[in-house]
């Protein structure tokens, strides 16, 4: 049945439609630019949807497997690339999924699954500036590539990350290093997923490490420890800490701006705080009504789409420091990313 749900936001109300899935609402009319898209996970409406940035109108719904997570956005914006995880949280047992969905974005289908098998509870996923796909498997501890993946049905390579419960990467942009976030070790490890001779080289920065940015050199990897309450910024040459922070209650992820600042999200205290990178010292901190699960920042404007536990993604202005209006979506939203025409 269809229900319409007005949005109320600061001095503006947006129309958010709860069709059911792969309902068209809406297209851009003729002789208009076209509309900036958020691309959104909701993962436990088990889908990818498509939503009008100005409007909050929910444009179009993919359904996908039981609980898809993260997403890539290819240089060309002609796939997203989503990994099936297959269970709720990484707190929820079971095998998860082993496939990577692939997402044409021109006709906003389900172009095709690729299977992973025997990688499972497929988590992290990033591309290289060659455009060549890794996805990592959280229960194998196993870092899988594929070199063209518009066209690969199989894996090409695939080396281990060093760790246990490994559930996001940090990756350089030509894809010759990556820092995998272990969970059960507690261990940050670098490895190289093209040289399976290189033993991983392990950093124990505080209790489960999560959240990662590399900074613009990528000399620097900055990480969440979600149980120590604290920020790290690791050397990436030596792999060794060279400061360290209190955070706020469970700092989740952590995102680097275009001016070099950081902005992270705190599940437990339902904040954001943004914190310089030299010192890690906070320079604003944004109580939240709800608590925020991911971010993504919009390529040209200072907005952070942050979605949130209460089924919004907030439009959040970096300058100004406030939410500017929230976009009602489905059920958890969860990684954004921004489609411009």
């Amino acid at each position: 049945m269809q229900r319409r749900e007005l949005l109320k936001t600061a001095g503006l109300s947006l129309a958010a439609s709860t069709l059911g899935p792969a309902t068209v609402l809406a297209q851009a009319p003729a002789g208009r630019a076209p509309r900036e898209v958020l691309l959104l996970i909701e993962k436990s409406s088990h889908c990818i949807s498509h939503y009008d940035i100005a409007s909050g109108e929910r444009l179009h719904t993919i359904a996908l497997p039981p609980f898809p997570h993260e997403f890539v956005v290819d240089a060309a914006q002609r796939y997203a690339y989503v990994g099936h995880y297959g269970v709720e949280t990484s707190g929820h047992p079971g095998p998860g999924g082993t496939s990577v969905l692939q997402i044409d974005l021109a006709t906003r289908t389900l172009a095709r699954t690729i299977d992973l098998a025997p990688f499972n509870r497929l988590h992290g996923i990033q591309m290289d500036q060659s455009g060549r796909l890794y996805v990592l498997s959280e229960d194998r501890a196993q870092l899988a590539v594929l070199d063209r993946p518009e066209t690969d049905t199989a894996v090409r390579r695939a080396v281990p990350v060093g760790g246990i419960k490994s559930h996001l990467f940090a990756l350089t942009r030509d894809g010759q290093t990556a820092y995998a976030m272990n969970l059960l070790t507690h261990s940050v490890t670098q490895f190289r997923p093209h040289d399976a001779a290189f033993a991983p080289v392990a950093c124990v920065p505080g209790d489960k490490p999560e959240g990662n940015a590399l900074s613009a050199d990528e000399r620097t990897l900055y990480v969440t420890c979600r149980w120590s309450n604290t920020l790290c910024a690791i050397d990436t040459a030596t792999m060794k800490v060279v400061r360290s922070a209190p955070a706020r209650n469970d700092p989740t992820r952590i995102y680097r701006c275009r001016d070099g600042r950081l902005l992270v999200s705190h599940y437990g205290d339902r904040s954001l705080s943004i914190v310089d990178p030299a010192t890690l010292a906070e320079q604003a901190h944004i109580p939240m009504d709800a608590r925020p699960i991911a971010v993504s920042l919009h390529p040209t404007r200072p907005w952070a789409f942050v979605s949130q536990d209460n089924d919004r993604v907030g439009v959040f202005h970096l300058e100004s420091r406030r939410f500017e209006r929230f976009i009602a979506t489905q059920r958890e939203p969860d990684v954004s990313y921004t489609l411009q025409g």
